[in-house]
């Protein structure tokens, strides 16, 4: 089972633990129009590896191959983000079933759930708890 983890806890893991690290699963329409976590005064990056291919949607048949080629390790806690925590679970599922012990899924994501009106990122996730992003 993949832990849920505040986004406020998943930044304050970022920046004190060594062997943490952001994985931003969403695509890459996304990144470039949506914008990223910002790790700079963690002294780290996010790294980009998405769990579904733009336009199809259809999943990454690569992506476990993919976190490998990253660099990651057994040994190293990785927290998984998308836009609101859906992708980003099953994101962390598939890595921890190829062999990532410590993942965890960042609650709420990078946007959150939409308001009443619809909008996204003013309720919950990691830009409405006002922690470090940037546009790509």
């Amino acid at each position: 089972m993949v832990q849920n983890i505040p986004p406020k806890q998943t930044w304050d893991a970022l920046k004190t633990e060594p062997a943490a690290q952001l994985v931003d699963v969403r695509t890459d329409a996304e990144w470039n129009f949506v914008g990223l976590p910002d790790l700079s005064s963690a002294a780290k990056q996010v790294v980009l590896i998405p769990w579904q291919v733009y336009p199809s949607m259809e999943r990454n048949q690569g992506f476990e191959d993919q976190m490998r080629k990253a660099g990651f390790t057994p040994d190293q806690h990785i927290y998984f983000i998308c836009r609101s925590g859906v992708r980003s679970l099953a994101a962390a599922a598939a890595a921890r079933a190829a062999g990532f012990p410590h993942v965890y899924n960042v609650a709420d994501g990078f946007e959150g759930p939409p308001d009443a009106a619809g909008h996204r990122g003013g309720t919950a996730g990691w830009k409405a708890d006002g922690l470090p992003w940037r546009q790509k």
